[in-house]
């Protein structure tokens, strides 16, 4: 902190005052001048300071709240059953029946890349929405370009650039106990 608000003895002792009278930091840094408003969180933890006043917006004792009505309808699901077991955090929670793993016929993952010919790969100012946003070489030489191929509907990749992308997560986990092996 530097000379304009180094914390004082007045300093401190006008900031335990303000803190007790249950002003903001905010409007304690105002009231002091030259310190932020975390300079003076960070000198009232280091203080220790915990205890302050209600502020006149608070009101000193709690509201008479009326007692609450009883509901006018029943529940939408009576609390026997099922929904007794869907409470808390769960409560909204939806009830998926179990996924049914289908064996897809799996296409063989190419051993080499696909080459793209340099003519048919584009600029990210030739991009369009249908085509491949795969990259293909170094961002920062001239030469990077997209492979520009169609893009399956709904995914960004064409199919090669999506196999490489998308791969299920036991076919990942697979590939890692090979590569420790």
């Amino acid at each position: 902190m530097n000379e304009a608000g180094a914390w004082t003895d007045e300093r401190v002792e006008l900031l335990k005052k303000l803190w007790s009278d249950g002003l903001s930091a905010s409007q304690i840094a105002a009231e002091l001048g030259n310190v932020t408003r975390n300079a003076v969180i960070g000198k009232v933890h280091r203080l220790g300071l915990s205890g302050r006043a209600k502020s006149a917006a608070q009101p000193a004792t709690p509201r008479n709240a009326a007692p609450r009505k009883a509901p006018t309808r029943s529940p939408s699901h009576p609390m026997g059953g099922p929904a007794a077991m869907t409470r808390g955090a769960h409560a909204l929670a939806p009830s998926l029946a179990p996924e049914v793993e289908v064996e897809a016929a799996e296409q063989p993952m190419p051993s080499e890349d696909v080459v793209i010919p340099f003519s048919e790969r584009v600029t990210i100012m030739e991009l369009r929405e249908y085509m491949c946003r795969w990259p293909m070489g170094d961002p920062t030489s001239p030469e990077f370009r997209f492979c520009g191929a169609r893009s399956q509907t709904g995914l960004p990749y064409c199919g090669y650039h999506a196999r490489i992308a998308y791969q299920p997560a036991a076919d990942r986990r697979r590939d890692r106990s090979k590569a420790r092996a």
